[in-house]
């Protein structure tokens, strides 16, 4: 049986200019010139899913430019981008680009956003560890989320775990947005879901609750050198999905690694993206242009994401 490991090795990671160089004129709110792409401050919002590979980055940039003070809110996707509207800050962190509401409205300012890729990161299934249902398909979690499959029995006949109980991050977070998009197609989540207010409580939950099963940002249990992801993934389960409707072999399914994610088998992918409203070269550019550059890149492999750009090397290794 073939099992698939990730060296990710040198990462010639050559990103110069970027998406967020160049051109680009604006007639709306006049803005603080006072900072430049490397001092002063700056507010940002972020999906509370990427918490901590957001604070990593902050923290490395911050460090290399000490002129440099770089504020992240933490929030659901909805907020984040109520943010950006509303002007409230030059640079968002989200898993989605522009809807065409948004476009209409930047459009409308004479504003041209500027979107960069930040990461692919996928998102986890975790159950409690006496889970015995560890290998799902889409399809049994598309019957889960949408409450046609309500018992763990329906699973696997095992009556001992009873009622599933969904839980999500937070209300109005990029998670649900996406389930309800990509897994359920539109149909509405069952009556058994709730928030557990917080990625960290969500996780909390699922490790006492054996009937429960989460979803949440793989960035929250992807590096193993971090000792809260060690903690996390003791007390969890992280599930197995395959994309197929009748998978016959363990390899069938996968998990949201780093080699998966690169090469696109693992079936729950997303997008990472930074979305600046900036006008100028100010600090909300220099520090987008930093975590899509190259060493904002390598903080994202270290993170156990996949880069938006770079070279990665998959070996296939034989267990004999």
């Amino acid at each position: 049986m073939m099992r698939v490991n990730i060296k990710m090795v040198g990462s010639a990671l050559a990103l110069g200019g970027l998406l967020l160089t160049g051109c680009n004129q604006q007639t709306g709110p006049v803005e603080d010139s006072s900072d430049t792409p490397t001092s002063g401050a700056i507010n940002i919002s972020v999906d509370e899913t990427f918490e901590p590979i957001l604070k990593s980055q902050i923290d490395t940039f911050q460090k290399l430019y000490p002129s440099a003070r770089v504020t992240a809110t933490y929030k659901p996707e909805e907020e984040v981008m109520q943010d950006l509207m509303a002007n409230k800050i030059r640079v968002a962190v989200v898993s989605r680009q522009l809807n065409a509401a948004e476009q209409a409205k930047f459009n409308q300012l004479k504003i041209v956003p500027r979107i960069a890729r930040l990461a692919v990161d996928g998102l986890a299934i975790v159950l409690h560890p006496s889970n015995p249902d560890s290998l799902l398909t889409l399809a049994q979690l598309q019957n889960i989320f949408t409450g046609k499959t309500q018992d763990w029995a329906q699973v696997s006949g095992k009556k001992a775990l009873g009622s599933i109980n969904v839980v999500f991050d937070t209300n109005h977070s990029s998670t649900t947005r996406y389930v309800q998009d990509s897994v359920t197609r539109g149909a509405a989540l069952t009556t058994r879901v709730f928030a557990a207010k917080s990625n960290p409580a969500l996780l909390d939950y699922v490790a006492t609750h054996p009937n429960a099963i989460g979803i949440i940002g793989a960035n929250w249990i992807s590096d193993r050198d971090d000792a809260s992801v060690q903690k996390f993934l003791k007390n969890v389960r992280v599930a197995s999905i395959s994309a197929q409707p009748n998978p016959q072999k363990p390899d069938d399914y996968q998990q949201p690694y780093q080699a998966y994610l690169a090469l696109k088998t693992y079936p729950l992918r997303r997008e990472v993206y930074l979305i600046s409203r900036e006008a100028r070269a100010g600090l909300g550019t220099g520090f987008a242009s930093f975590a899509a550059g190259n060493k904002g890149q390598l903080i994202v492999l270290k993170s156990g994401l996949v880069p938006a750009t770079g070279q990665m090397r998959i070996l296939n290794t034989s267990k004999r």
